[in-house]
């Protein structure tokens, strides 16, 4: 039986992060995090209904269009054109373990209730996370700014009903996916898609998928292997790495400095 680990308030850690993943852990929503959730969006609900003054990206335009304001029947279209026109990725894909890293990561970020998104929203991320749904990402197209946004366009296509997914080896459009699975498309209001897209998801998830893989060469192979490693592509900078894993072994295997010197001795 599937253990069930409950989002929180909690930061994940590296390891937590890399258990859920091997061991097929599924997720559900902790009742703070539902209710942190529910609170931010009814406050950005209730904020628009007072404001007179135009807010960024949630009754505006973007980028050149801010002094652009938007009615509120086109909120929702608003949001959907975002994830659209930035779903624009080229080249390989992302493999499957990393985007369900940044499912994890993604579900984490929305679930500390500051971004405004529809508790449905979160809890259809789960959905895909905890049924093996990998919504298709690309490797290349991302500049980073404000956050990895095409890579997370391509996560969050499906959602809408667009875009594909992978799904027990076989690939679907979003709309397929959802008619098989028996659920309804998700209508984004204001800032989810903004929320969807801005984060860093895809970028962390590639990061601690190689330093979980690292801790594992670490734990099962020759200390000095990957020490060796961790210098060619460190470089200079081997003290902070190096100070990392004391802090993190230091129980169990002290990984220091005097394991340098030893293959200087050797």
């Amino acid at each position: 039986m599937n253990k069930i680990h409950q989002i929180s308030a909690e930061h994940l850690s590296i390891e937590q992060i890399g258990e859920i993943i091997k061991n097929g852990t599924k997720l559900e929503l902790s009742e703070d995090a539902r209710q942190r959730i529910i609170r931010c969006r009814e406050y950005l609900d209730n904020k628009i209904k007072e404001s007179e003054t135009p807010i960024y990206g949630v009754t505006t335009g973007f980028g050149s269009l801010c002094k652009i304001s938007i009615d509120k029947d086109s909120l929702s279209q608003l949001q959907k054109n975002l994830v659209m026109s930035h779903a624009c990725g080229v080249g390989d894909r992302v493999p499957n373990e990393i985007v369900k890293i940044m499912l994890l990561l993604k579900i984490q970020s929305l679930s500390y209730g500051y971004s405004a998104c529809q508790l449905k929203t979160v809890e259809r991320l789960i959905d895909f996370f905890n049924n093996d749904i990998y919504p298709i990402v690309y490797m290349q197209g991302s500049l980073g700014a404000s956050g990895d946004l095409v890579p997370l366009a391509h996560l969050s296509l499906p959602l809408i009903g667009m875009g594909e997914v992978e799904y027990k080896g076989e690939i679907f459009s979003g709309s397929d996916i959802l008619k098989k699975m028996k659920w309804e498309v998700i209508e984004l209001v204001s800032k989810e898609g903004l929320a969807l897209l801005n984060g860093t998801q895809n970028m962390n998830a590639f990061a601690v998928w190689a330093l979980a893989d690292l801790f594992k060469r670490y734990k099962n192979e020759r200390k000095q292997d990957v020490t060796l490693w961790v210098l060619m592509i460190v470089g200079t900078p081997i003290l902070g790495v190096l100070l990392y894993f004391n802090t993190i072994y230091r129980r169990k295997r002290q990984f220091s400095l005097r394991h340098l010197n030893s293959l200087e001795q050797d």
